[in-house]
């Protein structure tokens, strides 16, 4: 997944000869923190709450701010980790993406990247979801993949989370069965660790609501 593919235009950007009020009505309407500037087509820089307030002239059109803008942006190619990391290292609520020249194409929201994250892991989907603790040079998804097939069962997704002190990775499966009994056996018989399992109907349906509640808290 590319920046491009994770555009929306739910929120537009503003121009230079626009205000700071109208910015901040847009900050309130869209519930973000910062508005994407363009002059000409071209990506200048994101405007925040704190730009504006400061003026104490809401009237003022942006151009005469001379802000230096906040300026973080996605190419168009740049792969969905890379923007996440964006998104987080600026603590931004939407993330500008351009092209090659410069010219803004839109942007992509947190709830973009949730809505993909939620394809992506099947959480519509009945299955359930296997945590196992092993060490950094024992991990092979291929080995692991083969062992829940074993109980012809397929992987639909699966992360690793690490921390930099550690030599222990957590892998996460999302598996399409929901009596997975036999696949935790095999785990345990070949070494791995099982540190959770959820495979009861209720925890899906109650992990979907809690995502689509989510959804509804990010775009009221």
């Amino acid at each position: 997944m590319i920046a491009s593919e994770l555009i929306t235009y739910d929120i537009p950007p503003l121009k230079l000869s626009e205000t700071g009020e109208k910015a901040l009505g847009w900050m309130e309407e869209f519930k973000v923190s910062e508005i994407p500037i363009i002059d000409g087509g071209k990506y200048l820089g994101l405007i925040q709450e704190n730009d504006i307030l400061d003026r104490n002239d809401l009237d003022e059109p942006i151009k005469n701010y001379n802000l230096n803008y906040q300026n973080p942006f996605a190419h168009s190619h740049q792969h969905l980790f890379e923007i996440i990391s964006l998104i987080v290292e600026n603590n931004i609520d939407i993330l500008p993406v351009v092209d090659p020249s410069g010219e803004y194409l839109g942007i992509i929201t947190i709830k973009s990247v949730l809505t993909y994250f939620s394809k992506a892991v099947s959480i519509a989907n009945q299955g359930s979801i296997v945590t196992l603790e092993l060490n950094i040079r024992d991990y092979s998804l291929a080995e692991i993949s083969k062992l829940v097939e074993s109980d012809n069962a397929k992987i639909l997704a699966s992360f690793i989370t690490s921390h930099p002190d550690s030599t222990k990775l957590e892998v996460t499966l999302k598996i399409n069965k929901t009596e997975i009994t036999r696949i935790l056996h095999t785990f345990e018989r070949f070494d791995y660790v099982v540190t959770g399992s959820y495979n009861e109907t209720e925890y899906q349906q109650d992990l979907k609501s809690r995502y689509d509640e989510f959804l509804r808290f990010l775009n009221p």
